[in-house]
């Protein structure tokens, strides 16, 4: 029971790390400190899209699945439970590169929109202080 409790634990967190790495840019809306935590998550999804490789969550989860008794699988965590809902045909070399350009993309379109807020709220407390 515990090492299937641990599996499902490790699945969520490796969700959760992947909405961080494509969203977690508008954390720095709220929090001028996210930037640290999230460019280096946000290189390192990608960086797996580019490489191929697997996040060490993958294996982690598939060894508690079958210390569980239960059945691992095949590739990484994209691969497994979110292509076939978003791409039926499975996870191609060319389709690793449009996730990882995605990635980059949303991220950059986030911390472009932080940035010009925070200097829209720069200059206007500029001219706020001025008169």
């Amino acid at each position: 029971m515990f090492h299937r409790l641990a599996a499902d634990a490790v699945l969520l967190l490796h969700l959760a790390f992947i909405l961080f790495v494509l969203l977690g840019g508008l954390l720095a809306l709220r929090w001028r400190w996210a930037p640290l935590a999230h460019l280096p998550a946000a290189a390192w999804g990608v960086f797996i899209e580019l490489s191929g490789g697997l996040c060490p969550l993958t294996p982690l989860e598939n060894r508690l699945r079958a210390a569980a008794g239960q059945a691992g699988y095949e590739g990484g965590f994209v691969a497994h439970y979110l292509l076939p809902v978003i791409y039926p045909a499975g996870l191609t070399h060319d389709m690793q590169f449009v996730l990882a350009f995605v990635v980059a993309a949303v991220n950059a379109a986030a911390y472009a929109w932080v940035w010009r807020r925070r200097s829209r709220r720069a200059r206007m407390g500029a001219r706020s202080n001025g008169r």
